[in-house]
């Protein structure tokens, strides 16, 4: 503590008090700005590329590694691609196989969603959640309500609640798949 009052002491010789107060204060205001303000202030090549917080909507459409950055304006995001609902299980197949869960979970929602819409059962809206969709399919064909819902819950837990996803979370997604498309494909 010897080392702290000696500094203190040199310092106060150095600058008095009534002058220091005021600079202490202004730099705090200056930090705090900055701090604010980060990381707009950084030049572009510097900055890394933010996570979307998790009290922004996810949706079912929009990917992890493919969000894009908060200065630019991508059009297109929200539209549901034109694939095959098999061209999204062989991802989502790959994906578990690489262990990557949580791909593997938002693959094969992106498979029902699309069976859903080329069914007939609901009309893609852009910038809908997952839990809207499933309460939309739900009041459409009350027999999906529950694999639904499980489903949106599911996949809610891991991108809206950024739960860790599991081997199990995919196989709860294979079956909630499954069923689906058992009722849409044979009950229509």
């Amino acid at each position: 503590m010897r080392w702290w009052n000696e500094t203190v002491a040199v310092f106060d010789d150095v600058v008095p008090f009534g002058l220091a107060a005021p600079l202490l204060l202004l730099l705090a205001a200056i930090v705090a700005v900055l701090w604010f303000s980060y990381p707009g202030w950084l030049p572009s090549r510097w900055r890394m590329r933010r996570a979307k917080r998790s009290d922004e909507p996810v949706s079912y459409t929009e990917q992890a590694d493919d969000r894009p950055d908060p200065d630019e304006d991508e059009p297109g995001v929200e539209e549901l691609p034109a694939l095959a609902p098999e061209v999204y299980l062989s991802q989502a197949d790959r994906y578990a196989a690489e262990g990557r869960w949580a791909e593997a979970v938002r693959e094969r929602l992106r498979a029902i969603v699309r069976e859903l819409v080329d069914r007939g059962v609901v009309e893609h809206v852009p910038g809908w959640t997952v839990t809207e969709l499933a309460r939309a399919a739900g009041q459409a064909r009350p027999e999906l309500g529950p694999a639904l819902q499980s489903a949106s819950g599911v996949f809610s837990g891991i991108w809206y609640a950024q739960r860790p996803a599991t081997a199990g979370d995919d196989e709860q997604m294979r079956g909630h798949l499954a069923t689906v498309n058992a009722l849409v494909r044979g009950g229509r």
